[in-house]
């Protein structure tokens, strides 16, 4: 695959699930599945870069595919309740960019 837009990531998503998953499960239980993912994602962060240490049976474990899991939740649940997530981005962004550029700059905690 090339580089992908959101809204590449929402129709390639959106594709995948009328042609191979069948139908989007509920907003509820994407949810559920969400924060799923998301704690995988905090094991692996809390023992590859935090004080935990590895069970022999996740050591394996990759951490881009996680992200990538909780990625294509977040999609669903956009394309399931018509979030444009090109959209959403570019106004948080702008949000974070207005609210915090001096708070930033003016942190002597990021210095």
């Amino acid at each position: 695959m090339t580089d992908l837009t959101l809204k590449q990531c929402q129709e390639t998503v959106d594709n995948w699930i009328m042609t191979i998953g069948v139908r989007y499960y509920s907003e509820l239980t994407n949810t559920a599945v969400l924060m799923e993912e998301v704690g995988e994602v905090a094991l692996i962060m809390s023992r590859r870069y935090g004080d935990q240490s590895f069970k022999k049976s996740d050591e394996a474990v990759d951490l881009a595919d996680e992200m990538a899991d909780v990625l294509f939740v977040l999609i669903c649940l956009a394309n399931q309740t018509g979030v444009d997530l090109t959209a959403a981005f570019e106004k948080n962004l702008a949000k974070k960019t207005g609210r915090d550029k001096e708070r930033h700059a003016n942190n002597p905690k990021l210095k």
